[in-house]
């Protein structure tokens, strides 16, 4: 017997004439005062200007809570845009002291120079053995690497074999992940400089030659265009608390310091007890659709982190490149985050 599950699975319930509890609530409430304000002045204010201001009112409220933006409701993006304005405008790594602004950027910074700092806390509050990324109170998440698959050479049984078999994980999860491409700037001048060095060494001109050659294409490629390397991350995260106990502490936030009521050290090895199990299923559910899932330790995680915050800086070679003294005697992979020569020009 197969049953059908809507897609999203996330949307609110409608409970009257398509409107959700929320949307009906507020606008509920926008009708007990407009009445109650009637209510108050009947008596000094003509029925026609009373309805000449309470219809404006009435719309407004319906439109922001009715019309959405990206699938964000008017109401919650005005919400967002009154907390964003009270926040700071500066940050500053915590515990760090304040540097004064630029007099050049003080000139075009039209007054915000004199707002006060504040602290910018990342969610990450660290990353501890086997790459467990630690975010306080919103639990623990662990980040894996993701092969890629040339979809277009497969022929259609093959494409439909793949998407059968990255389906039967989707229909798999039970929680919430993360699946973050992103396009990085590739640093080669390591590599180029290694195989200049290296040539004069090899045991016949023609193999020096050929390295020269090597090294002198890879430098033009560099000058000619931004060489990019495509990156493709699977990011799992496990709350710690209960969905209930969770919420309470999240309401709290705003009146109490992030290092209060922590999730003790026994919730945490149970929560990156799960995070590993679900990764493992993640890696045999996906290897049938071609996908290597390859979860990173510390130190990549950490530097994962990093290039986050940091997002133009280039990166090294691929970790899986062969270093320019070494000898290929067989085929290797292909870089998991290429698909084809022209991704990597």
């Amino acid at each position: 017997m197969s049953v059908r599950i809507p897609a999203d699975v996330d949307r609110e319930d409608r409970i009257l004439a398509g409107f959700t509890a929320r949307q009906v609530a507020v606008m509920a409430v926008t009708g007990l005062v407009l009445y109650g304000g009637w209510h108050a002045t009947r008596a000094v204010v003509p029925v026609i200007a009373y309805v000449a201001v309470a219809i404006p009112v009435g719309v407004a409220v319906t439109a922001l809570v009715v019309v959405r933006r990206d699938g964000v409701a008017l109401d919650r993006l005005l919400l967002a845009a009154v907390r964003q304005r009270l926040q700071p405008r500066r940050r500053v790594a915590a515990g760090q002291p304040v540097a004064e602004v630029p007099e050049w950027l003080a000139q075009v910074s039209h007054g915000h120079d004199d707002v006060a700092a504040g602290e910018f806390d990342l969610p990450a509050q660290g990353v501890g053995e086997a790459g467990l990324v630690d975010l306080g109170d919103d639990g623990v998440a662990v980040v894996a690497a993701c092969s890629t698959v040339n979809f277009a050479l497969r022929t259609p049984a093959e494409q439909d074999a793949l998407t059968a078999a990255f389906g039967r994980w989707l229909h798999s999860l039970g929680a919430g992940v993360q699946i973050l491409v992103r396009a990085q700037r590739l640093d080669l001048s390591g590599q180029i400089g290694e195989l200049r060095e290296r040539a004069a060494g090899l045991p016949h001109p023609a193999l020096e030659a050929a390295a020269l050659d090597h090294a002198e294409y890879l430098a033009q490629l560099g000058e000619q265009a931004d060489l990019l390397r495509r990156q493709i991350l699977l990011v799992v995260r496990d709350p710690v608390r209960a969905a209930g106990q969770d919420s309470l502490i999240r309401s709290r936030r705003g009146a109490r310091s992030r290092n209060e009521a922590q999730p003790s050290d026994t919730a945490r090895k149970a929560a990156a007890a799960r995070l590993v199990r679900r990764m493992s299923e993640a890696t045999d559910l996906l290897a049938p659709a071609g996908i290597a899932v390859t979860p990173l330790d510390a130190a990549q995680a950490t530097a994962v982190l990093a290039t986050a915050t940091n997002p133009d800086s280039p990166l090294p070679p691929w970790a899986g490149m062969a270093g320019a003294d070494e000898v290929i005697t067989n085929p290797a992979g292909p870089d998991p985050g290429l698909d084809t020569e022209e991704d990597f020009a």
